[in-house]
């Protein structure tokens, strides 16, 4: 696999629940992080006393991180609405040659920025609120 731009990673939403997604925002930057909790069953019979893990166990998470401007006013309508409105609903995080990750996700901070000369950007971190799928592109 080549080098990827990383402007055509997408955010998208279904901001009604009826499984239509719309591009949420002009990200500049985005990262996707996946997460393990780790159970750790170690006790003095473990070998070497090195540490032992269960296998299976734990709980799994995702987060979505992006930063900034908002397509227009309705993509900003929607994202502040969700925000308010402590919604869960389903997120599309597209990764060009790579994928589409989809699932609920809720959005956990939302921040304004702007400078006296330039546009106003923002902040937005996603976490996820059940399975998430993984679709191969």
């Amino acid at each position: 696999m080549t080098a990827q731009k990383g402007r055509d990673m997408l955010l998208k939403a279904d901001s009604t629940g009826s499984g239509s997604y719309q591009t949420v925002a002009g990200l500049r930057a985005h990262t996707l992080a996946f997460n393990a909790a780790t159970v750790d069953i170690t006790s003095q019979e473990s070998a070497g006393a090195w540490r032992e893990l269960l296998a299976g166990a734990g709980l799994r998470s995702a987060s979505i991180r992006g930063q900034g401007i908002f397509r227009d006013q309705a993509s900003d309508e929607t994202v502040r609405t969700l925000f308010f409105g402590s919604t869960i609903r389903d997120w599309q995080a597209v990764i060009p040659d790579f994928g589409i990750v989809q699932g609920p996700f809720q959005i956990a901070a939302l921040e304004y920025a702007g400078r006296h000369d330039g546009e106003v950007e923002f902040e937005l971190a996603l976490e996820s609120a059940g399975a998430l799928t993984f679709t191969a592109v």
